[in-house]
């Protein structure tokens, strides 16, 4: 059975041995006080790498015959450079696959390296925990921003979260600055920017309450996530799409629904399902190491 080490950068760096797709030994976590949450935005590159390499020597221990490494990181990753990092911008441009391997050699591990976008992760993990990896899964993570993972993996961008979902001159609160984009009307930084007198939950209790403003923003907030999902299985068909990340909470199943059945008209697209799923960090470890074995050929 294959030995991998998978691991993923969020306000952590979370890693975790895993054999045969189940996690061994639990997780190691850097920092170690989960209520850090600002520690990786205050180091520079090589000190992250560094910091990557140690976790993945200690959740080996002491056994550095690895089949494969995987790290998982928000952003845009390709070929192993993350080209954007929005919430660790000291890693955009780095050649991360490079760094990391030659760092790992050093320690005296030989493992191929993958680094691949953190949704992407997160869609593998559910594959594998499900047992399907033969089929697509596609995931939206509802967080500060919003990701969009696919498995299996296919070369490309997959920016789900910025899909334009409206014309509106008005709607320019995503964090790149484009207009109508998804992550502009349901990531978490766009909605306390939309609300300057309101926090998320509370718009969302206060529409349960009756209020106009806030009621209309619900159904833009469902409108938006049901178009995106619309538009992904127009292009790549139907099949499953799990909903998770802090922000399941605001989605109203019903609604979305709803709004799915006016969107996805054609019979041999509605074979589609939506499950919201608990945000769970041991998947998307294990996603991790299952993507860089399969990027092995294992």
């Amino acid at each position: 059975m294959a030995r991998s080490v998978g691991v993923t950068l969020s306000e952590h760096v979370l890693a975790g041995l895993v054999v045969d797709h189940k996690l061994v030994n639990g997780l190691q976590r850097f920092p170690k006080d989960e209520n850090d949450r600002e520690a990786l935005i205050d180091m520079h590159t090589e000190a992250l790498v560094e910091t990557i390499c140690d976790e993945v020597l200690q959740v080996a221990n002491g056994n550095k015959a690895l089949a494969s490494v995987g790290v998982a990181v928000p952003g845009l990753v390709r070929n192993g450079v993350i080209e954007e990092a929005p919430n660790l911008p000291q890693l955009k441009g780095a050649r991360m696959r490079e760094l990391l391997s030659g760092q790992l050699k050093q320690r005296g591990i030989s493992a191929p390296v993958t680094v691949l976008n953190d949704a992407d992760g997160y869609a593998a993990g559910m594959a594998a925990k499900l047992g399907k990896l033969d089929a697509l899964v596609r995931v939206w993570t509802l967080g500060v921003g919003i990701g969009y993972g696919r498995y299996p993996f296919t070369p490309g961008v997959w920016e789900g979260g910025h899909s334009v979902v409206t014309l509106d001159d008005k709607e320019r609160f995503c964090g790149c600055g484009g207009r109508g984009h998804m992550e502009g009307i349901m990531g978490h930084r766009a909605m306390r920017l939309r609300f300057l007198d309101m926090e998320p939950e509370e718009v969302f209790e206060a529409a349960k309450r009756g209020d106009t403003r806030c009621f209309q923003f619900k159904r833009l907030w469902h409108k938006a996530l049901a178009a995106a999902t619309a538009s992904a299985i127009h292009m790549a068909g139907p099949g499953k799409f799990f909903l998770t990340g802090f922000n399941v909470r605001f989605v109203d199943m019903p609604m979305l629904r709803d709004y799915m059945q006016q969107m996805v008209k054609m019979s041999p697209l509605q074979s589609y399902s939506i499950e919201i799923v608990e945000e769970s960090p041991e998947t998307r470890v294990i996603g991790s190491a299952v993507s860089a074995e399969q990027a092995a050929g294992i």
